[in-house]
C-alpha cells in the first residue's frame, strides 16, 4: 500500500459529511451530548456568586454587577447573557455542578484537555476516551448506527482501539470515498492493509445504515443564526429525530480563552450557548426527544479567580459546569469553592470531575460497573429523575 493509498483511507475514516434529515425513533434508549466549551470558560462570570464581596474584590472591572446577574438564589445568579435559559432552568431542566476539578491541575489548553477528555488528572494519564470503554461493552457493534457521532473537527474524546466513532464535519453533503480494491495477494503480504479495509467496510457499512435514515425526514431543522455551533446544534437535532442510533454526540463551542478583553467576548459565547441549549430542549420536546437527551459541558479548566491587567482572566483550575435534559433534577449540586481559600490564586476544586462521568454512567446511561464507578459521590445521587 502506498502513502497516497493511506492517506486517502485514513481521510474517509475521519470524517463523515451528511445530509441532516429524519425518520425513525432511535433505539438507544438514552443518548448524551457532549458539550466542549473549548478555551477554558470562565465559571466565576457564567454562575456568578454575586453577593460575595470577595467575589467583587476579586474582578473590580469584570466581575458582574447586579444589574448584570439573572438571579437564581440568594447566592448565586446567571450571567444576564444566559437569558435564553431561563425557561430551560425554571423548567427544571438545568443543573449546575459547582467546583469540578482533578488533583494536580494543568493549565496546559493541550495537555488539560486530553486529561477532561480521557478521564486522567495530573497524576496518571489514561489513554482512550472516557466514555469509550463502557459504551464499547454496553452496545455491540451490530446494536447502533455509531458508538458515538461528533460534530465538531475533534474526535479524540472518541479515542479508542475499537467500536464505531464516527468524526461529521460538515453536513449539506453525503461523501462517499471509494478506493481501489487491492489483489488478495497484496493484502495477504500486507496484513495492516486489510485490517484498514476491513475497518473502512464496517464504517461504510455504518454510513449506508446512516443514510437510509436521514433520507426521509418528516420534522427538518435548519441552522439559526451563522457560525459552526449554530450548525451543530441544528445537526445533532436532526440526527436525534432522525433515529440514527448513537448513545453520544459531541458538539463544541470555541473562543473561551478570554485572556484579554474578556466582558463582551464572554457575553458572546454565553449568547450562543443560551440559544443553542434553548433550541435544543425546544426541538427535542416536539419529537419526545428531551427527556431522553442529556447535554453535559466540559471544557479544560476554570480561569483565575482574580482578573488580569487585560480586562480579562489566565488559565486556572476548578469550574462549575452545566448539566440540561428533561430527566435532570434542577438546580445546584455540590458545593461552591471557598473565594476565601485561594491556592495561588486559583480555586479548589471541591469535587472530581470524574464523579460526574460516573454519575452520567451509572445514574443516567445504567451502567454501574463503569470505569469512574470509584469516584460516585452522594452529592450527585440526586442529579437525574
Amino acid at each position: 500500500m502506498n502513502r497516497r493509498t493511506l492517506l486517502q483511507l485514513l481521510s474517509g475514516l475521519a470524517v463523515l459529511p451528511v445530509v441532516p434529515k429524519n425518520t425513525l425513533a432511535s433505539t438507544t434508549s438514552k443518548r448524551v451530548i457532549l458539550l466542549e466549551l473549548s478555551g477554558a470558560n470562565d465559571g466565576l462570570n457564567t454562575i456568578a456568586p454575586y453577593k460575595d464581596e470577595r467575589y467583587h474584590a476579586l474582578r473590580p472591572s469584570i466581575g458582574l454587577k447586579k444589574n448584570q446577574v439573572i438571579s437564581l438564589d440568594d447566592e448565586f445568579g446567571f450571567n444576564d447573557a444566559l437569558k435564553e435559559l431561563m425557561p430551560v432552568w425554571d423548567n427544571g431542566d438545568a443543573a449546575i455542578v459547582h467546583g469540578l476539578g482533578y488533583p494536580n491541575p494543568n493549565r496546559s489548553h493541550f495537555k488539560s484537555i486530553a486529561l477532561w477528555e480521557t478521564g486522567s488528572d495530573g497524576n496518571e494519564m489514561r489513554r482512550n476516551g472516557w466514555i469509550t470503554h463502557d459504551i464499547e461493552h454496553a452496545y455491540a457493534m451490530s446494536q447502533v448506527d455509531a458508538h458515538g457521532i461528533s460534530l465538531s473537527d475533534s474526535i479524540e474524546i472518541f479515542n479508542s482501539t475499537g467500536g464505531n466513532w464516527l468524526s461529521m464535519k460538515t453536513a449539506g453533503q453525503f461523501s462517499q470515498r471509494s478506493l481501489k480494491t487491492p489483489a488478495e495477494k497484496e493484502l495477504q503480504q500486507n496484513p495492516m492493509m486489510k485490517l484498514l479495509l476491513d475497518r473502512a467496510a464496517t464504517l461504510n457499512s455504518s454510513i449506508e445504515q446512516i443514510a437510509k435514515k436521514v433520507e426521509n425526514n418528516p420534522h427538518p431543522v435548519k441552522p439559526v443564526g451563522g457560525g459552526p455551533f449554530n450548525a451543530q446544534i441544528a445537526h445533532a437535532i436532526n440526527l436525534i429525530n432522525a433515529g440514527v442510533d448513537t448513545p453520544i454526540i459531541k458538539i463544541t463551542l470555541s473562543g473561551f480563552d478570554t485572556h484579554e478583553n474578556q466582558p463582551n467576548r464572554h457575553k458572546n459565547l454565553l449568547k450562543q450557548l443560551a440559544k443553542g441549549v434553548a433550541r435544543l430542549q425546544k426541538e427535542l420536546i416536539k419529537t419526545d426527544n428531551w427527556q431522553n437527551t442529556l447535554v453535559m459541558s466540559y471544557s479544560e479548566f476554570g480561569r483565575r479567580a482574580s482578573e488580569n491587567r487585560s480586562n480579562g482572566t489566565d488559565h486556572g483550575t476548578a469550574a462549575a459546569h452545566l448539566v440540561f435534559g428533561g430527566n435532570v433534577e434542577g438546580g445546584f449540586h455540590g458545593q461552591h469553592p471557598d473565594l476565601g481559600k485561594l491556592v495561588s490564586g486559583d480555586l479548589l476544586h471541591t469535587m472530581d470531575y470524574r464523579a460526574l462521568y460516573s454519575s452520567v454512567i451509572n445514574d443516567w446511561l445504567k451502567l454501574p460497573s463503569n470505569t469512574f464507578a470509584n469516584y460516585q459521590t452522594g452529592a450527585l445521587s440526586g442529579l437525574f429523575s
